[in-house]
Formats: structure tokens, C-alpha cells, sequence
């Protein structure tokens, strides 16, 4: 039990994990089953299997065909979602508390009992195929895409989510159902409830579905990525702007420094207050979007920055963003910059906190990193305690011109990119 959050904890013998935290005052109640692993997890060979698997498991099961399965969760007014990361594969529902069995139902078929059919695979290989398209037509997630290749090339964790096409291409069944047999074991799974629900009455559901099943083999934890340095650009003709990524390491995701390195974002270009956002687009005009963020993973982290700006600005543009890299290196961040940061970081915490979808999510994601749950009051507390020196320390870590890599896609009309563009 916390304090200042009701939270119940079970592991059942076989390795699964059941949280959940009630919530009197609502009427729904949102649950997730959540795989310890996402596209990290895959050999090259098998890139995009994961995603692809989680597409598989809504094309059908052993009770329920594809259609079933969206009507099940439409007939009661719910919401059902799914999506893969680099480092977990969540299957999650929103229902009104009467109808958690159903959806818990439905949830742990598509977990334990897919068909992955031939012909549905073959159908679902071309959806995602477009997929892929779709993400190559948007420059912003082409250049954050190749940002992320270059800075953690060699390790799994630079590969796309999506796949590639070749290896889209080449899933087979055999290759779906082993994927499935490795990483849908209870003691790679968590599951997490939030809203107006009992720990009993889960534990019961859950234990039904899942209670017999056997451990799987454990998973040894892959190396660590290493970051580079690495600068790359792409020409595209038909692009009307020139979109860039700026990228330094930052801290994993349970890191001690994680607070400080969240106020450092928030100044530099995590809101409409941010440096970037004001001095860039609202006094010089130079892009509509600007932004910075952090992208945090168990062992690892990047925080970058992103514009996107006509060719002629693109220099100007590039400037601005390493003078305010060296600026906030060279003097300690003011104190109403300080106090703006920790009210926007303490808004956001709380009321990102307030629907049942969110409180589910926040559990997995606690039970994963950290192994221990934070009560908001904690984690307000830790914002607070955010020093200027503090955020100061963590832009000179790593706002350094060595570690900076940066990324541009557009018609560049032979502009080159270089390391003079990123001193900062």
C-alpha cells in the first residue's frame, strides 16, 4: 500500500504481476495487459516483429474473428487501444466498471490465443506496409527517424518500430507464433487496472486467464546503447521546408538527475514560455514548430531539438539553437525561468494523473523502471527540489559540441550540414 495512492500489488507464481489502484469517486475503470519488451527486443532479421505481432493479435484468435473483436468493446460504449514501443507492447480498455469482465476477457484472448491466419497475415503485411509509407510522406518523423538511427547505430534500439519493408516482407506464421511464444510469457507481463475496480476481484479474473500458464525462458538484458556523434541529411526535392533534429545524450529513465534534466527541457523548448519557442518563432519568425524533448529508455536517453524553417533560414535557425545550448551553460537559469518550469512540470504531472487511462499507464510504467510506485505528492516534491546549479550541471554534461548530433531532411539544394552549424 502508498500513502498517498491505494495501491495494490500481486505476483502471482509464475512471475505475473497484477497492480492495481482504486478510484472511488469514478465509474470506469481502465486495464492493460503490458509486455516487458518492444522493438529492443528484436535480432535485426525480425525488425518490426513485435508492432507487427500487436497488429496479428486484432486479425482474429481461437474464440473471436476480427470483427468479434471490435464489436465486443464497441457494444459497451469502451475504448480499446494497443501500440509498441521500443521497450514494452501495451494492449489496453476503458469500460464502464460493470463491464471489466468482458473486456478482460477479450483482452486475454488477444493475448494468449491469437490465430495469426496465413491469408490475414499476408493482408495485414500490406496495412502495415503503408504504413510505413505514411511515416516516409512526414519529414518531421523522417528526420527524428534517422536521428535516432545514426545516434544509437549498431544497437537494436536505432531500428524502427515499423520494420523496414524487406523485413516486413519477409514475416512468415512460423516466425509470428515464435515471436509469440517467447515474449507473451506471464513473467514478461504486467497488468495494470486503475478506476472504480477491486484488487480481488482483477487477481480473480486475472488468475483465471493466466494463472496456469508457465514461466518463460528469461531474457538477458541486451548492452547498453552508445551514443554518437553522428551527422546526416537527406535531400527531398518536394519538401517546401527544411526540417532539423539537434540530439545530446541524457539520462535513462530512473536516473537520480531525471528532474532536473525535465525543468533543463521545459526551459529550453518544452513550451510556449520555452527560450526556443520565444526567441526563434514568436521574435525572429524563423519556424512555426520548434520544440525540444526528452525521450528517456531503461539504460539511455536523448533529449533533442526540433524546427522546422525555410532553406534560407536554416543556418540562422541552427545558430539560435547552439546559442541557446552555450547560454544555458553559461549562466544558471533565472529564478522566474525556474519557478515557470516547476509550475508547467507540477501542472502537467497532475493533470495527466486525473483519468483512469492515465493512472493505469503511470502503474506500468512505475512497476517497469522503477520497481516502486511514486505518490504525486513524491514526485512534486522532486521538482520542487530542482536547483538552478542543478539544471545548470545538466546542460554542461551534456550540451557539449562532442556529443552533439544533429539530423536534416529537405531541399537542400546543396546546403551541407557540418559540426561548425552545431558548436555550442
Amino acid at each position: 500500500m502508498n500513502e498517498q495512492r491505494t495501491i495494490y500489488r500481486e505476483v502471482l507464481p509464475n512471475g505475473l504481476v497484477v497492480i492495481t489502484e482504486p478510484m472511488r469517486h469514478v465509474r470506469s475503470v481502465s486495464v492493460g495487459i503490458w509486455l516487458c519488451s518492444g522493438s529492443r527486443g528484436e535480432s535485426a532479421g525480425q525488425n518490426g516483429l513485435a508492432h507487427f505481432t500487436e497488429h496479428m493479435v486484432f486479425k482474429g484468435t481461437e474464440r473471436r474473428s476480427a470483427e468479434e473483436i471490435a464489436r465486443s468493446v464497441d457494444s459497451i460504449g469502451g475504448m480499446m487501444d494497443a501500440y509498441t514501443a521500443k521497450e514494452m507492447v501495451s494492449f489496453n480498455a476503458k469500460v464502464l466498471d460493470e463491464h471489466l469482465p468482458i473486456v478482460w476477457e477479450v483482452l486475454s484472448d488477444l493475448a494468449l490465443r491469437p490465430l495469426f491466419d496465413e491469408e490475414e497475415t499476408a493482408r495485414e503485411k500490406q496495412v502495415v506496409l503503408e504504413e510505413i509509407k505514411m511515416d516516409q510522406d512526414n519529414p518531421e518523423s523522417v528526420v527524428h527517424e534517422l536521428l535516432i538511427q545514426n545516434f544509437w547505430s549498431g544497437h537494436a534500439i536505432a531500428r524502427p518500430i515499423l520494420g523496414t519493408p524487406e523485413t516486413v516482407r519477409d514475416f512468415s506464421r512460423a516466425a509470428l507464433v515464435e515471436g509469440h511464444r517467447t515474449w507473451y510469457v506471464p513473467n514478461n507481463m504486467v497488468v495494470t487496472a486503475a478506476g472504480h475496480i477491486e484488487h480481488s476481484k482483477l487477481l480473480d479474473l486475472v488468475t483465471r486467464e493466466f494463472g496456469d500458464l508457465p514461466s518463460g525462458k528469461e531474457t538477458a538484458p541486451g548492452p547498453v546503447p552508445e551514443a554518437h556523434a553522428a551527422i546526416a541529411s537527406q535531400s527531398k526535392r518536394e519538401l517546401e521546408q527544411v526540417h532539423l533534429v539537434v540530439g545530446v545524450p541524457s539520462v535513462p529513465l530512473a536516473d537520480e538527475r531525471r528532474y532536473a534534466v525535465a525543468v533543463l527541457n521545459t526551459v529550453l523548448g518544452g513550451g510556449m514560455s520555452s527560450r526556443l519557442f520565444q526567441n526563434i518563432r514568436e521574435k525572429q519568425g524563423l519556424a512555426y514548430s520548434v520544440f525540444s524533448e526528452v525521450n528517456p529508455y531503461s539504460d539511455a536517453g536523448i533529449m533533442s531539438v526540433y524546427a522546422g524553417t525555410s532553406l534560407e533560414n536554416t543556418q540562422k535557425v541552427l545558430g539560435l539553437i547552439s546559442e541557446e545550448l552555450r547560454a544555458i551553460k553559461r549562466e544558471p537559469v533565472t529564478v522566474e525561468e525556474l519557478r515557470r518550469a516547476k509550475d508547467h512540470l507540477k501542472g502537467s504531472t497532475v493533470l495527466s494523473l486525473e483519468s483512469t487511462s492515465a493512472r493505469m499507464s503511470n502503474l506500468a510504467r512505475q512497476e517497469m523502471y522503477f520497481g516502486k510506485f511514486f505518490s504525486t505528492d513524491e514526485i512534486l516534491a522532486a521538482v520542487e527540489a530542482v536547483t538552478c546549479e542543478e539544471v545548470q550541471a545538466a546542460a554542461i554534461d551534456f550540451f557539449k559540441p562532442e556529443l552533439v548530433a544533429a539530423t536534416i531532411v529537405g531541399n537542400l539544394n546543396g546546403f551541407q550540414l557540418s559540426r561548425e552549424h552545431l558548436a555550442c
